[in-house]
């Protein structure tokens, strides 16, 4: 089988494509190497996990360059990764989030239609639950009132979607990540940020007082749910399903904040702030939906799990962490 990776060069993507190698599929990549972050380290973290593999460098919106690829490689499924992440940089540039998450992807459903893809796997996010749901997010709760653009593009992103299959019978899964972590990870995100602040004597923000619960999820079980549903399509009248990926333990931010201590062997020089616009104060997957589909298990606690991402940071950015 060919699988075609989108957001190759991306912190879940470089891994997923990992995987898919490592179990013997032909692998073909893209990826924008935007600059919403140092595309250094997307090169890097490719070198790094993705020796050999084939990924382009393209962009969602380049239509024909998309149909050209496609027209190549002759993919029998798609895992649709790449998009404008981040919630607090949707309130800076939203133009941004429009081209890529909500033009990006119906140029990539078109081609899934047009091409008779078996398969489209694709990313959504635990930010569609806003304000509409209380913890454990359960897949049937309402994703109606998001608290960013990036959550209402991932929002209609599963909406879109869900038209394709109903008009097309195109099968397509979307899976609701909660806050990956994990080495490689992307440097705008709580972890990095955090370790690479406290291994350099820098104050971290810690916000809304410091009262917040996070469902970190480890990258490792992150992909083992991406290649759990991608072996699993939807079937039936309109072959479209949803679900969480989450570790289903939300952990304190205080003591998140203390496990990288321990594992940097220095305190964090913490400044408390008030709520972001667009935060969410607790997340909390229920996950039971994808257990039963196609048995994913989270095992990773952030005790295990959190560690090597601050050793990481140290030997990956040395004195400039």
């Amino acid at each position: 089988m060919t699988v075609l990776v989108t957001g190759a060069a991306g912190f879940i993507g470089a891994y997923t494509c990992q995987a898919l190698a490592a179990r013997g599929e032909r692998v073909v990549g893209l990826d924008n190497y935007n600059a919403y972050y140092d595309p250094a380290i997307k090169r890097d973290r490719v070198a790094a996990l993705c020796p050999g593999i084939d990924i382009r460098a393209l962009d969602l919106v380049d239509r024909d360059g998309l149909a050209a690829l496609f027209d190549e490689v002759k993919p029998d499924r798609v895992v649709h990764l790449a998009a404008q992440a981040g919630v607090r940089y949707s309130l800076q540039n939203p133009h941004a989030y429009v081209a890529s998450n909500l033009d990006g992807f119906v140029n990539m459903l078109e081609l899934c239609r047009h091409r008779g893809i078996g398969h489209l796997v694709y990313a959504s996010s635990s930010s569609v639950y806003g304000d509409s749901a209380t913890p454990p997010f359960s897949e049937d709760q309402r994703i109606d009132k998001p608290r960013s653009l990036y959550a209402a593009t991932k929002a209609a992103n599963e909406l879109m979607a869900y038209t394709y299959a109903q008009l097309y019978e195109l099968p397509a899964t979307g899976l609701r990540f909660f806050t990956v972590y994990g080495p490689w990870g992307r440097p705008d995100m709580a972890p990095l940020l955090f370790a690479r602040a406290v291994l350099a004597g820098r104050e971290i923000e810690v916000f809304n007082q410091g009262r917040m619960r996070r469902d970190f999820t480890h990258v490792s079980d992150i992909v083992s749910g991406i290649l759990g549903a991608l072996d699993h399509p939807p079937a039936g009248t309109v072959p479209h399903r949803v679900f969480n990926l989450g570790n289903h333990t939300p952990v304190e931010l205080e003591h998140f904040i203390a496990v990288i201590e321990q594992a940097a062997g220095q305190p964090a020089r913490r400044q408390y702030r008030p709520m972001q616009p667009g935060d969410m104060v607790e997340t909390m997957a229920d996950t039971a939906r994808a257990k039963a589909a196609f048995g994913f298990e989270p095992h990773t606690p952030i005790e295990t799990g959190l560690p090597p991402v601050v050793h990481w940071c140290r030997d990956y950015f040395g004195d400039a962490a």
